[in-house]
């Protein structure tokens, strides 16, 4: 399974936890399960995008919070795009992922998983987090 096949199943699992609130150990290998996932290094990738995005949650929503339009916040942005931000934004920071790669996977999901305005909301923001936590550090 390719990088983007296995970016689009790490979504899926983090659109489950902003629903679900919890994700636990047994929750993540029902959704290996369900979504036939075999391969070990797919199960490590998802596994490191799940609990890197739950370590570093506060330091990433204040991010996402701090690069939305002004008299807008998180609770406002739509789970789905919260959730493709949370994605970009732990991979680009924590993983180091050339934002380029990030911001446009997450874009891409975009356009297939939300509205027809997501992809550029999306877009912007992540602009907005590499002019200041990347390209100024």
């Amino acid at each position: 399974m390719n990088r983007t096949k296995s970016r689009e199943l790490a979504f899926k699992l983090i659109y489950e936890k902003e629903i679900q609130k919890v994700v636990e150990e047994d929750t993540l290998e029902i959704f290996f399960e369900s979504n036939e996932i075999e391969e070990p290094e797919v199960k490590e990738y998802l596994k490191d995008i799940l609990f890197g995005v739950s370590k570093n949650e506060e330091k990433i929503n204040s991010l996402i919070e701090k690069n939305l339009k002004e008299n807008w916040t998180i609770d406002r942005v739509s789970k789905i795009n919260i959730s493709l931000l949370k994605i970009a934004i732990y991979e680009m920071i924590y993983k180091k992922l050339p934002y380029k790669v990030a911001i446009n996977e997450v874009v891409e999901l975009a356009k297939q998983y939300s509205d027809e305005q997501a992809s550029s909301f999306i877009n912007g923001v992540l602009a907005s987090i590499v002019k200041e936590e990347i390209l100024n550090n």
